[in-house]
């Protein structure tokens, strides 16, 4: 499987009709256990949605709270839909509370770029909390019991396969290696030796990071230093078909669901 050769200098690939996908997002969720929060906006711009819509799938009886996002930067179709065909496949475990954000960014993937309407790479917003989906999110996030891992879906328009960023200050053991062997049976993995300057072995990137030090937090930093002990920021490969994306995140995280 090669690249497509068809995203230069940013996203060229497919779009999703955003509405249709939270629709049969809602609908796969419904009657399943699962509860729907939402949380209103205060803006009064049309271009803004008027919620922030989160799932949370409690259990009386819990061994794991996983977190799971999707759908940070506009120009990443492939997270909202491997969410909701993982809601349609309805295969979680049975003693695991479930966390979804299905689409933190829909002005963002309705645009078809990275930024929210208002030019806001929500992504980098966890620190200052600028934006209204990000001090939304903040705030359900507060309400929420700690995780014991988190899931971060996104893609790389540059990246030649699939890789994975651990972070894991605790050293617990490692989901890194067996999240790649799932995702080489769909995709392939990336085999630079370095993604955004990061060394990266087998398509795993352990980055060092120290959250004071950083003046913009990403998601997963932001979750790391207060919901949880075990971050992964799975990036699947834009330059590929979307069925492919897809695949590859819903494996990903099959992959970690398999071995709670």
């Amino acid at each position: 499987m090669e690249r497509l050769a068809k995203n230069i200098g940013g996203y060229r690939g497919e779009t999703i009709g955003l509405p249709k996908i939270l629709r049969a997002i809602e609908e796969a969720a419904a009657g399943k256990n699962w509860v729907r929060d939402a949380v209103p906006l205060p803006s009064s711009n049309p271009a803004q949605p008027q919620e922030f819509i989160a799932y949370r799938r409690p259990r009386d009886s819990t061994r794991k709270r996983v977190y799971l996002s999707a759908g940070i930067h506009g120009d990443e179709p492939a997270g909202p839909v491997a969410a909701l065909q993982l809601l349609q496949d309805d295969r979680w475990p049975a003693d695991a509370a479930i966390w979804l954000c299905p689409c933190l960014n829909p002005t963002g993937l309705t645009l078809n770029r990275r930024e929210n309407y208002q030019g806001i790479d929500l992504n980098r917003d966890y620190r200052h909390l600028q934006s209204e989906e990000v001090r939304a999110h903040s705030e359900w996030l507060q309400q929420q019991p700690r995780f014991d891992i988190t899931l971060c879906l996104h893609e790389d328009w540059e990246s030649n396969g699939f890789y994975v960023y651990e972070v894991n200050p605790d050293q617990r053991p490692s989901l890194a290696g067996k999240i790649t062997e799932a995702v080489a049976k769909v995709c392939p993995i990336e085999s630079a030796p370095l993604v955004d300057n990061w060394p990266t072995e087998n398509g795993v990137i352990r980055p060092k990071v120290n959250p004071a030090e950083r003046p913009d937090w990403p998601e997963a930093l932001y979750l790391i230093t207060n919901k949880s002990p075990l971050s992964y920021t799975m990036e699947a490969p834009s330059d590929f078909p979307l069925p492919t994306r897809v695949a590859a995140l819903v494996a990903a995280v099959r992959a970690v669901l398999d071995l709670l």
